[in-house]
């Protein structure tokens, strides 16, 4: 454990391999230094809850928004919330998934169900692997199951490995060693006709900023390591390559500079021959270039034919279905909602296909129209969509079981979770509706303190333009503060930023709401769930149009009387960092903010940032001008308020460099400024006592300089500069 610079407002942490020595050796030297004490014990927060149940029969307690005592603390949000990286079946219908763990370091495990009622998931992944690929940095589709057999990616090697999930045998590898982990794999299907896995691969040998993308076929038929084999490559950029039933078509996307998937892509069928090899082939959606598409998750039904969502003519992805014969393509289901996600991560699957019986094919999809998710069956036949009431409000993948689906989903109340749905004999609906994993199971004992979302569409600066966001009010069963007073404002602006939040139970908002706070998440002009105009409203104007949103937004808030005008502040990670930078620079809205791993400077992010989003930021900002304009770094004499920075040292996406240009040009101007930066941490926080320590920094940072309140938990800061 590393601990340097503890003098001054830059605060540097790393990390030790063991997670449990990890948490204790920040703790020991953070308070040596004085800037962490002993946190609540569990005598205390059973207290807290004890007395919320019986708060409505007494009188609250008064005290100023932002001082007030909660049971959610820092240590809940940063140990209890596991990260989901896709669920799976295995040959005896068992379910199977990718759980990060923020308490290991944020190791990535497989996990299993035990088969016997009422027992906890037995992990898979052996304890010196963990389970995670970095193919375009943000990772997804680390592995696949085929009967009881898994593939995945390795994280510290990035190899491929092969592990019986039946059986306690060892993994072994299946792709070469090439002496460091320079070639990572991703999205992958096995080939039962020629033994074989196919796979996106991303070949950073020659070059870490621009490594070759292909999809390759690993052998399988003995325990021999040969080198993949090249079935298509010329493109930039390759996703979800799928073979039909017989193993005789392979179904692919790709697309190239300067589009992002959700700009263009195209969808191709390969014609495999006896060799293996793709014959010919043959473009099914995205190269009219009088039809602006970006087809994706294509998918073959158990008869061969095949499915996959795209945005053509209406602007809204929608699932349709190819027919070779004429080559053509139908809407299955035309409806002005989106039936999928933007392709940031590999892996998604957001539509499932059930077993039938007769001609019918039904299709378990699910659904995104103004703030919300539904989820259904479609008949392909009638071209009918039959909603199901579930718990959920929000739904990502859906897994296909016998007679059953696994959904991924979360609402208000409930965390991200793994439901199994089993329906009744017609497919009409729902007669089982059963939570088997949760991302934290204790969070429901806190429910009496949850703020609960509300969706407000707001008026933005483009007259008769609205834009949208979720306004989380402050909620604690034990506090109230006077009728006078209003509460301070946290807007969060979300990365990306070709993105959406959703109104989901998250603890490290209902960590701000259950103190006092208000908080609002926005989802500004450019992000995703509204269709392609809504979504591309930021083009030509990242730094403007998210900007003016989110002042929009704090603006609305407080002429409705919900907040307090001169306690607005703001925070983003990523995109939404440079939005919140951006934001401090050039406009007067708010009183501080937190700029976490975020864009200070456009050009150099150009420059440096990762082959998949080289190009990204040239269709949103524009020409060279523009990029000198709205770089916040090129305007240190505008900013005029407190800033926080957090930062990852192993970031590829926004190097350190970023945060430290901002760090150190604040200090010269004179500003309140303060850069924690995290050894062995990459472009998002995974370790808990980062986690932790970022949540009660930037709380205690807004309250020092904005709030004018004490803190009920017991932290003290680090020093920020020109303040201390």
């Amino acid at each position: 454990m590393a601990f340097s610079a503890i003098a001054t407002s830059l605060t540097r942490f790393s990390s030790l391999r063991n997670s449990h020595l990890n948490f204790k050796g920040i703790a020991r030297v953070v308070s040596n230094s004085k800037s962490i004490t002993n946190n609540p014990s569990p005598s205390w927060k059973r207290r807290c809850i004890r007395m919320a149940s019986t708060a409505s029969a007494e009188h609250k307690l008064t005290a100023p928004f932002g001082s007030w005592n909660s049971p959610i603390t820092a240590d809940l949000v940063s140990g209890a919330e596991k990260r989901l990286g896709g669920t799976a079946v295995d040959a005896h219908g068992r379910l199977i998934l990718l759980e990060s763990r923020p308490a290991d370091s944020g190791r990535s495990v497989l996990v299993k169900e035990s088969g016997k009622a009422g027992e906890e998931l037995i992990d898979i992944t052996p304890k010196e692997f963990s389970v995670r690929t970095v193919a375009q940095e943000y990772g997804g589709g680390a592995f696949q199951i085929s009967g009881d057999t898994v593939i995945f990616s390795n994280y510290k090697d990035q190899r491929l490995y092969k592990q019986s999930i039946s059986s306690d045998s060892s993994p072994l590898p299946i792709t070469p060693d090439y002496g460091a982990p320079a070639v990572c794999y991703a999205d992958g299907v096995f080939d039962s006709r020629f033994n074989r896995f196919i796979t996106v691969r991303e070949d950073r040998r020659d070059s870490s900023l621009n490594p070759i993308t292909t999809i390759v076929a690993i052998d399988l038929r003995d325990n021999s390591i040969q080198e993949p084999k090249v079935l298509v490559s010329v493109n930039d950029f390759y996703a979800f390559p799928r073979l039909d039933p017989k193993g005789e078509r392979l179904a692919w996307i790709e697309w190239s500079h300067p589009n992002m998937p959700w700009d263009e892509t195209e969808l191709w069928v390969g014609y495999i021959s006896e060799n293996g090899d793709i014959c010919k082939r043959t473009c099914v959606a995205g190269c009219d270039p009088n039809l602006l598409e970006s087809p994706t998750e294509p998918k073959w039904s158990s008869e061969g034919e095949l499915f996959f969502v795209t945005d053509r003519k209406s602007g809204f992805w929608n699932i349709h279905t190819w027919i070779e014969s004429s080559n053509d393509v139908v809407a299955v289901y035309s409806l002005d909602a989106e039936f999928a996600r933007p392709l940031w991560i590999f892996g998604m699957n957001s539509y499932e296909f059930l077993q039938s019986h007769g001609e019918k094919e039904l299709i378990a999809c699910s659904y995104r129209q103004k703030g919300r998710s539904y989820i259904g069956i479609l008949d392909n036949v009638q071209s009918s969509l039959s909603l199901f009431d579930t718990p959920f409000t929000d739904i990502t993948n859906i897994t296909s079981g016998t007679g059953f689906f696994y959904v991924e989903g979360a609402s208000a109340v409930h965390p991200l979770s793994v439901a199994k749905v089993t329906l009744d004999d017609h497919k009409s609906k729902v007669v089982d509706f059963k939570i088997i994993w949760s991302s934290s199971p204790d969070s429901l004992e806190y429910k009496s303190y949850f703020s609960l979302p509300e969706l407000i569409e707001f008026p933005t600066e483009v007259p008769g333009q609205n834009a949208y966001a979720y306004f989380y009010p402050p909620s604690n069963p034990n506090y109230q503060a006077s009728q006078e007073e209003r509460p301070p404002l946290l807007l969060k602006s979300h990365g990306g930023p070709t993105s959406e939040t959703r109104g989901i139970l998250n603890l490290s908002i209902q960590y701000w709401t259950s103190r006092g706070w208000a908080f609002v998440d926005v989802n500004y002009g450019g992000s995703t769930g509204y269709g392609r105009e809504y979504r591309e409203r930021l083009l030509g104007s990242w730094g403007i149009v998210d900007v003016n949103d989110c002042c929009s937004c704090a603006r609305f808030l407080v002429e409705s009387g919900k907040v307090d005008g001169d306690r607005l502040c703001i925070t983003g990670g990523s995109a939404g960092g440079y939005t919140t930078l951006a934001a401090l620079a050039f406009r007067e809205t708010f009183k501080a903010g937190a700029s976490l791993y975020g864009v200070a400077d456009l050009s150099l992010l150009r420059a440096e940032t990762h082959k998949f989003e080289s190009h990204y930021i040239d269709n949103l900002v524009g020409g060279e001008s523009d990029y000198f304009e709205r770089s916040p770094i090129n305007f240190v004499d505008k900013f005029s308020c407190p800033i926080i920075l957090f930062q990852g040292l192993e970031d590829k996406v926004v190097p350190p460099v970023q945060s430290r240009k901002i760090y150190q040009a604040l200090k010269e101007k004179g500003l309140p400024v303060a850069l924690v930066e995290y050894e062995g941490e990459q472009h998002g926080f995974r370790k808990a006592e980062n986690i932790k320590f970022t949540l009660e920094q930037q709380m205690l940072f807004f309250a020092r300089l904005v709030g004018h309140f004490k803190v009920a938990d017991e932290i003290t800061p680090i020093k920020i500069d020109n303040f201390d």
